[in-house]
C-alpha cells in the first residue's frame, strides 16, 4: 500500500491502482517508490509516501477506538519491545498495538473475542505490511492460557481488555524470566485491580501510569497549551516477572 499525499489531503492506493478525487485522476505505476511525484490528467501533484506508524493509526479500519500513538510509546518505551520479542496481546480491536509491534520486528500473536473485528483486523494487518509476523487468532485468550503456558514463552504479554486482571493473574506462566505484562485500561478500577493481581501474582516493578499529553498552540500572541483536543487517553499498568 502507499499514501498519495496533496496537502493535507491523504489517499491509501494500491500500486497499480486508480486514484479519481475533485483534482483529476492519477494513474498509480506498480513500480510506485517512496517520494515518486505523480501528476493527475489535470496537472494536479501528488506525492507518493511509504506507510509508517502513525498513518497506519490515520488510516487503518477501525472497529472502536484504538491505542493511541503515545500510550503505544509508552509501552514500548517501558518494556523495551523490540525485534524477536515474542508478544502475546488480547484485545486486537483494530490491531494499532499488534501492527506497531509487528513493525518493530517482534513475532505478535494477538486475541480478539468478537469474529467480525479480527477479520477487520487481519486486512489492517496485510495493510501493515505485517501478516507474516502478526497472527490475529478469533477467541478468548482465558480459554486458551493452559495450552499457550504450555508452549515457548513470552517476552512481553499486552492487555486491553476488561477481564486484565484474571489473565494477569495467570500471566507468570505465560512469561519467560524478565518478560513485562502490560495492562491499558481507560477506567483508573481495571488498573487498581490489574496492579492488585500482579502484586499478588509475584510481580516486581510494578507501576500505573496516566497518559496525558497536552498540545501547544504557537502563534503571534504567544505560546500557551491548547483549549482543544483530548489530554487523558488512558491508564497503563506495567509488571515484571
Amino acid at each position: 500500500m502507499i499514501l498519495l499525499v496533496h496537502g493535507d489531503r491523504e489517499y491509501l492506493r494500491e500500486p497499480g491502482d486508480e486514484l479519481h478525487t475533485d483534482l483529476g485522476v492519477v494513474e498509480i505505476p506498480e513500480d510506485v517508490e517512496s517520494g515518486d511525484t505523480l501528476e493527475t490528467h489535470l496537472g494536479e501533484e501528488f506525492r507518493a509516501r511509504e506507510l509508517r506508524g502513525p498513518d497506519l493509526f490515520n488510516h487503518l479500519e477501525r472497529t472502536g477506538a484504538p491505542m493511541m500513538p503515545r500510550d503505544i510509546g509508552l509501552v514500548v518505551g517501558h518494556t523495551g519491545a523490540a525485534a524477536g520479542d515474542r508478544v502475546l496481546d488480547a484485545g486486537t480491536g483494530t490491531g494499532i498495538l499488534a501492527a506497531y509491534l509487528g513493525r518493530l520486528g517482534a513475532d505478535v500473536t494477538t486475541y480478539e473475542q468478537d469474529a467480525e473485528f479480527a477479520d477487520v483486523a487481519r486486512e489492517n494487518m496485510d495493510v501493515a505490511g505485517v501478516a507474516d509476523t502478526v497472527d490475529v487468532r478469533t477467541g478468548d485468550i482465558t480459554e486458551e492460557i493452559d495450552d499457550l503456558a504450555a508452549g515457548e514463552p513470552f517476552d512481553l504479554l499486552t492487555l486491553d481488555t476488561a477481564d486484565a486482571p484474571e489473565v494477569v493473574a495467570d500471566a507468570a506462566e505465560l512469561l519467560a524470566y524478565g518478560g513485562y505484562v502490560v495492562v491499558y485500561s481507560p477506567f483508573v478500577e481495571n488498573a487498581r485491580a490489574s496492579a492488585e493481581a500482579a502484586e499478588a501474582a509475584g510481580f516486581a516493578d510494578i507501576e500505573t501510569v496516566e497518559t496525558i499529553q497536552r498540545e501547544l498552540q504557537i502563534d503571534d500572541r504567544g505560546t500557551r497549551p491548547s483549549t482543544a483536543g483530548v489530554g487523558h487517553t488512558g491508564y497503563l499498568t506495567f509488571a515484571r516477572k
